[in-house]
């Protein structure tokens, strides 16, 4: 699986996990260097609360694109050290 943004590979494995319709991908796949701060955060009844990432690719701003679940709770750990994205990144095989 590979997820872009802006036609840029942001993160590419084989091993992701399908929880609600978003793949989630190792957070060791997602490539650091487009990836910067946001302080977004919202939470899941059953998974916990989410931190967030923006994307910055050749100058343009992706806010609050990436999600993670630090802490996540114990039914939901299928996404610890994990990453998934928002809408305005392409998800594809």
């Amino acid at each position: 699986m590979k997820a872009i943004w802006n036609n840029t590979v942001i993160a590419e494995s084989d091993d992701t996990v399908l929880v609600e319709g978003n793949h989630y991908f190792p957070a060791s796949a997602l490539k650091r260097e487009f990836v910067t701060f946001s302080n977004h955060r919202s939470g899941c009844a059953w998974k916990g609360q989410a931190s967030y990432y923006s994307l910055l690719i050749n100058g343009e701003l992706s806010p609050d694109a990436v999600w993670y679940y630090p802490d996540p709770k114990p039914e939901a750990d299928m996404v610890r050290d994990r990453v998934a994205f928002g809408n305005s990144v392409t998800v594809q095989a």
